[in-house]
């Protein structure tokens, strides 16, 4: 009978020793030697009469390699589905000399196995702890921008003789020339659509009254500020950062002139925006705009607490882990083997993955954090709706039910909304149990706190 035996080596690292005896790998050893003198096809011998000495010479060793160390690997899944212990991964075989296993001399064998144990862990008491709970308020600006996007947006291209307004779109054709304006050979020659705001206040003044087929001479520095002129100069094949971009020359031809004609704040136009609120004039239309900047930026504000909840668990979880194991794990673990520098590099990002993973485990099972079936097929059924809602899909959604019941059979798709649906749960809870503050910023104070704030 197989001895499995198993001692600490090292930080949270034990070693397995798997022991196997002649009597538990012969019998099934024979058996496949059997079967090979049943099914092997040699030339010069009837099929299930080639000699079993010569079978056993030709495949023996590799058959007899095959029932050891199968009948090591059961017994060492057998012990851990018995034992049960809490183990990263998959046990690691340690360095041993296959060659001693010899068919001509059947014998007794042992194998090491390293486990790496995972840690046992205190959470981080989030009671002891605060967040700050940025608020974002809807300006008049703000507002307004969101209205004059909508008007554009919803509005119809026209096509002006004459260029006369900011808002103007002008497609333009780009052709490079040296500084008294004549066609450089060979050099560039694009055209382009840009916003007549986007150029500078004395290029607007030069272009406005300009018809289709007349053109003017720029020089790119001069004729955009730096915000502007780094992206018109790559929409035109300029490396980025190129240091003579500002100095060149081109001729701009007019090709066309267009005008968006912002729809009117008329109750249709509401309508269309808003089905079914009944909003009747600007003023509802403003506080209804009003209301969506806030709730977008609640969100946002929302995420962002969730952030402080994942660093301050992270930070303040003390936890150890078998590196030696995990790393030599990790050079194992992937399709495409890794080298010791390379698992040294990739270690600290994996480790937080794993203290996190092992963090939010912990929270989920103590909390009883459950996703139902019928949550799943909720937040499936908003998913499909938010996607289709951009199309025209009619009244008829008697298909509805059966498209979620087949995503509802897509492992990958149901896992991905577990994760999801569970990882809400586990940030709404811990949201409920840590001390908040609130704090006034503006968008982009916000929007520059997440840009320093990334994981």
């Amino acid at each position: 009978m197989s001895i499995v035996a198993r001692e600490n080596i090292g930080l949270l690292t034990d070693k397995l020793t798997v022991k196997v005896t002649k009597e538990e790998y012969l019998p099934s050893f024979e058996k496949k030697l059997k079967e090979y003198s049943k099914t092997a096809n040699i030339p010069g011998f009837r099929k299930g009469m080639v000699p079993a000495g010569m079978i056993k010479k030709m495949y023996g060793p590799s058959i007899f390699n095959d029932e050891v160390l199968k009948t090591v690997e059961r017994k060492l899944y057998t012990y851990l589905n018995d034992e049960k212990p809490e183990i990263f991964g998959q046990p690691l075989p340690l360095e041993s000399d296959l060659t001693k296993i010899d068919i001509n001399s059947p014998a007794d064998y042992d194998f090491g196995f390293e486990i790496g144990l995972k840690p046992d862990f205190t959470l981080a008491d989030l009671s002891k702890e605060a967040v700050t709970a940025y608020v974002v308020e809807a300006t008049d600006a703000m507002i307004e921008e969101e209205v004059n996007r909508m008007q554009i947006k919803g509005g119809k291209m026209t096509d002006p003789e004459t260029i006369d307004n900011d808002e103007n779109v002008l497609n333009i054709l780009f052709t490079e020339t040296d500084k008294s304006g004549v066609v450089v050979e060979g050099g560039k020659s694009k055209e382009n659509s840009v916003i007549l705001k986007y150029f500078t206040k004395s290029v607007q003044k030069e272009l406005k009254g300009k018809k289709v087929g007349e053109s003017i001479n720029i020089q790119l520095g001069n004729a955009f500020e730096a915000d502007k002129l780094d992206m018109i100069a790559q929409d035109l094949g300029y490396e980025k950062n190129d240091t003579a971009i500002a100095d060149a020359y081109f001729k701009l031809d007019i090709v066309k002139i267009g005008l968006i004609e912002k729809r009117n704040l008329d109750e249709e136009f509401f309508n269309e925006v808003y089905p079914g609120k009944n909003i009747s004039n600007a003023d509802e239309f403003r506080a209804a705009i009003k209301e969506d900047i806030e709730k977008y930026w609640q969100s946002q504000s929302r995420n962002q607490i969730h952030d402080q909840i994942y660093h301050l668990l992270l930070d303040k979880t003390s936890m150890e882990f078998p590196e030696a194991f995990l790393k030599k794990w990790l050079q194992t673990s992937g399709e495409t083997p890794k080298t010791a520098e390379q698992a040294e590099s990739e270690f600290p990002t994996f480790s937080n993955q794993l203290k996190w993973t092992l963090i939010s485990d912990r929270i989920i099972k103590d909390n009883k954090l459950e996703v139902s079936e019928e949550e799943l097929r909720n937040y499936m059924k908003e998913e499909v709706m938010r996607y289709f809602g951009q199309m025209n899909i009619g009244e008829d959604l008697s298909w509805l039910d059966s498209y979620i019941d087949r995503m509802m059979k897509d492992e990958k798709q149901i896992d991905s909304t577990y994760r999801r649906l569970v990882t809400e749960k586990l940030f709404s809870f811990a949201e409920k149990g840590v001390k908040s503050k609130e704090k006034k910023v503006t968008p982009e104070e916000f929007a520059q706190l997440m840009h320093n704030h990334q994981h």
